[in-house]
């Protein structure tokens, strides 16, 4: 039940081929008129920027055994720990604000309500039964880390910090941990 025999195949083509206006126009005619006439798989998608040659040429960088590249691993993937089963404290993020009188009651300052006009951030992580010498903290400037035996907290961090001169405290009453960093914000020039 051969549809269409090998003859009938050649048959078509030749109509085809004599339907179509035979002239001597160039592959720049044809493709001026008709665009999708010379594409091929290449053509697809975003062309390519020609790379600038003045440029001088970057050093090749040492080969290493490191799977990715530093730019690639999320900021604190080195302490998630999946098989962990300590269980995540309970915690808080406040942002907070030095407001003078000034700011209060003259409304001279460029302060408002919002977190842009926040100097600090406020962690803090309520640990029941535990002790300060319990605890293990670590903050980089994106990310929090505090563990103890029965808790584990692994925090991304709504914004950047200085995490070089950023405060500790434990409340002995409240058994609660209080971090304070200073935020690190491209436009604080503007909001301060």
């Amino acid at each position: 039940m051969d549809l269409m025999g090998r003859d009938s195949i050649l048959q078509l083509r030749d109509m085809l081929q004599a339907a179509e206006p035979q002239d001597d126009s160039s592959d720049e005619e044809l493709t001026s008129h008709q665009p999708m006439a010379k594409m091929g798989p290449a053509d697809v998608g975003p062309k390519k920027k020609a790379e600038k040659s003045a440029l001088p040429p970057t050093a090749p960088k040492p080969p290493t055994k490191d799977i990715w590249d530093e730019e690639e691993v999320a900021t604190g993937a080195e302490y998630e720990d999946v098989l962990d089963p300590r269980p995540q404290p309970e915690y808080d993020v406040v942002f907070k604000q030095a407001v003078t009188s000034e700011d209060m009651f003259l409304q001279m300052g460029n302060k408002n309500l919002s977190s842009a006009s926040c100097e600090d951030m406020v962690v803090k992580i309520k640990l029941p039964g535990h002790k300060s010498s319990e605890v293990e903290l670590d903050v980089t400037d994106k990310f929090l880390d505090c563990r103890t035996p029965k808790y584990k907290l692994g925090l991304h961090l709504p914004h950047p910090v200085d995490s070089k001169n950023g405060r500790a405290q434990w409340v002995q009453d409240q058994e609660m941990l209080v971090v304070t960093l200073r935020m690190v914000r491209d436009l604080d020039f503007i909001n301060f």
